[in-house]
């Protein structure tokens, strides 16, 4: 057990926050210190993309060239051998390696959240990121397990809220109400990451635990958590766009000057290879920018709150995930009382 962890307290952690302010300008600032960690997710994405591209080329040039010589069904299997080794290696190989860089980038983000430097102070960030996944690796992988499961309890819980109506002027709009739910939906998805920094600062020996009061001060703060979120949806799309437009151009510029013949499928190349770009860099860039403003709010809104433990039996009811995710953890937490303050409504 750390000094911060404290689970049978009304107050489940203790540690610091650095951070006064939670926004878009803190965000950027605290991505500026860290752009080292963005720079190798953009090259390893590119990396990937390029890779990408000339594997779906050999991939489907072969088939073609099999089904045309040797036999249709030759062309088949080898178009399914290759798309198959293509999802086994992004799965098990690529997305692995870059959930570990983005676990070092998160530990670095939250050192800098909660005590304003990154370990001792003379650690580079990269010693400090490794150092941290090294030691906590069984975490770390718990972690990866743990993220399909808050998604799943996020999920189940943005769909139970019933203040959302609220936020539109006209009362009875089911149509807009719908959309204001998608959004939400969309603007959860840095959630569990956010609980990943959460689990690091508190730094439980039992990840489950933290995860699971992670959530609840999710649940306890999820209006003001959510008003953030929705704000980061809003420039995700804005911003992205602005991305995909300045990839773009270049593309067309391409297509342009090419000879008739080959117009088409020069500019069908060009406009993939624009697209994934933009991708990479939305990815790379902007992603790790409104997982900053997510976080810092959630830190902040956290610091010395009180748990409000109804919402472990309200969202037992709610999700069948947080029941999974609930049995992996002891039983050694406080049950409500009438000394505990009353937290915000969700």
């Amino acid at each position: 057990m750390t000094q911060y962890s404290h689970p049978t307290e009304p107050v489940r952690h203790s540690y610091p926050v650095a951070v006064e302010k939670a926004g878009f300008a803190t965000a950027l600032g605290l991505f500026l210190k860290t752009l080292p960690y963005a720079l190798v997710r953009f090259g390893i994405l590119l990396a990937v993309s390029v890779i990408t591209i000339v594997w779906m080329i050999v991939t489907f040039g072969g088939a073609a060239f099999l089904g045309a010589r040797v036999h249709p069904w030759a062309g088949y299997g080898w178009m399914f051998v290759g798309l198959g080794a293509a999802g086994v290696v992004w799965r098990l190989v690529v997305r692995y390696a870059l959930y570990l860089v983005k676990a070092g980038h998160i530990a670095v983000i939250t050192e800098l959240v909660t005590r304003g430097r990154v370990g001792n102070g003379s650690e580079g960030m990269f010693g400090y990121g490794k150092r941290i996944v090294t030691q906590r690796f069984g975490e770390v992988n718990v972690l990866f397990g743990l993220d399909l499961l808050i998604r799943g309890v996020v999920r189940a819980f943005n769909r139970s809220l019933e203040w959302i109506s609220s936020l539109l002027p006209i009362p009875g709009l089911d149509v807009l109400v719908g959309i204001v739910r998608a959004v939400i939906q969309a603007a959860t998805t840095y959630i569990d990451e956010t609980i990943f920094s959460y689990n690091l600062a508190r730094g439980d020996e039992n990840p489950w635990r933290s995860g699971k009061d992670g959530l609840i001060y999710y649940c306890q703060n999820s209006k003001e958590i959510l008003k953030t979120a929705v704000w980061v949806v809003v420039l995700d799309k804005a911003l992205t766009l602005l991305v995909w437009v300045v990839m773009l151009a270049p593309a067309f510029a391409v297509a342009a000057v090419l000879p008739a013949s080959a117009r088409v499928l020069g500019g069908g190349a060009a406009l993939l290879i624009a697209v994934l770009f933009a991708a990479n860099i939305r990815s790379a860039f902007l992603k790790p920018i409104f997982l900053i403003m997510i976080m810092t709010r959630f830190h902040v809104l956290v610091r010395g709150q009180f748990i409000d433990a109804t919402w472990d039996a309200r969202l037992s009811q709610l999700s069948g995930k947080f029941r999974e995710l609930k049995s992996k953890v002891p039983t050694t937490v406080v049950e409500p009382t009438e000394a505990l303050p009353p937290v915000p409504s969700s």
